[in-house]
């Protein structure tokens, strides 16, 4: 009896989606990388199968990322090198060190930031026996942080999602952004790093539109698009780029040799902080202390100084001087006007 013809086509390959992942960790690190439809022939499974796979891996943590070639093919392949990391061991004074980072980033409740954070801590607790566990609790528990005027990033949790991802995959995006008191605008960027100040998040970023690095307060971005498009960061590119010579974070207006004097009940304030990286100190026998460092950018400096009034006198230079004073004088004839108010 002569044999049925055999059924054209191949036949898909049923195996556990374990094994397949196994699969195709294995591909993608023998590879530099691989598209869908070479994946699809390995594995001998469905397109569809692979996609799935493919996000399963991304949700594991896998470092995978894509790039369209010439050809307009699109190929996976992870993050080079990241197969010889080697297994991260931890003591018991870095683990009480990440409690204490942890806490000082509660303010970021309901952000991708703080689920990853419980994700990590989550998987440090299966690893320790629970006498440890407790341990660290207690010692976190004796860390307390206090945030004032911190911004509430949970309504944003999408945006920061994207960001992350076009962050990590260097992938280009398309923004809306809202300046403060005026329209918003679209720009094209490619994010660079994700900068943390005074309880806020910022993404710098160059601006296809401006030709340039711009600084984009996250609470002020609306919505963010990925484009298909990835970029490489510049070899000369440094993050101090993005506050030049700001004493704080907003490079604007000219820059100063600043001269400042402060009496000497808050001088010990000042003497036991850095300022600015080449900051200099003179004491006085009076207990006066003087600094000196060059910045720009008025509106915080300016700032800064009305927060040690009335224990702050500005020497140098000139325009900050005049300023300084305007200010005063508008605020005390503001406290003039409404005294006698309920």
């Amino acid at each position: 009896m002569m044999d049925s013809p055999r059924r054209r086509g191949r036949r898909p390959k049923k195996y556990s989606q374990a094994a397949r992942l196994h699969d195709l960790i294995r591909i993608l690190e023998m590879r530099y990388g691989a598209t869908v439809a070479e994946l699809v022939e390995e594995c001998r499974v469905t397109r569809r199968t692979i996609y799935r796979d493919l996000q399963a891996l991304m949700d594991a943590g896998y470092p995978l990322v894509s790039g369209r070639q010439a050809d307009g093919h699109v190929v996976y392949r992870f993050v080079t090198g990241f197969s010889k990391i080697p297994p991260l061991t931890l003591s018991l004074d870095e683990l009480m060190t990440l409690y204490l980072c942890r806490g000082q980033l509660e303010f970021l409740q309901g952000t991708p930031f703080s689920e990853d954070l419980e994700a990590i801590f989550s998987r440090l607790r299966s690893m320790l026996p629970p006498r440890s566990i407790a341990h660290l609790e207690r010692i976190a528990e004796a860390f307390s942080p206090r945030f004032q005027g911190y911004k509430d990033y949970s309504s944003q949790r999408q945006i920061l999602v994207d960001l992350r991802q076009a962050l990590l995959k260097q992938q280009r995006c398309r923004i809306n952004y809202r300046p403060a008191q005026r329209a918003s605008h679209s720009y094209l960027i490619d994010p660079y790093t994700l900068l943390f100040y005074n309880n806020a998040l910022y993404v710098g970023a160059y601006a296809h539109n401006r030709k340039d690095i711009r600084l984009f307060a996250i609470d002020r971005i609306e919505s963010v698009s990925l484009e298909p498009q990835r970029f490489e960061v510049p070899e000369d590119y440094h993050p101090g780029q993005l506050t030049g010579r700001a004493f704080g974070l907003i490079d604007d207006g000219p820059g100063y040799e600043l001269e400042l004097e402060f009496t000497a009940g808050v001088a010990h304030l000042i003497r036991e902080r850095v300022w600015h990286p080449l900051q200099q100190i003179e004491e006085h026998q009076d207990g006066t202390l003087s600094l000196r460092f060059f910045a720009s950018g008025d509106k915080e400096i300016l700032a800064w100084l009305y927060s040690y009034v009335p224990h702050v006198r500005v020497i140098r230079p000139e325009p900050l001087r005049r300023r300084f004073i305007d200010g005063l004088q508008m605020a005390l004839a503001a406290q003039l006007t409404n005294e006698g108010r309920p």
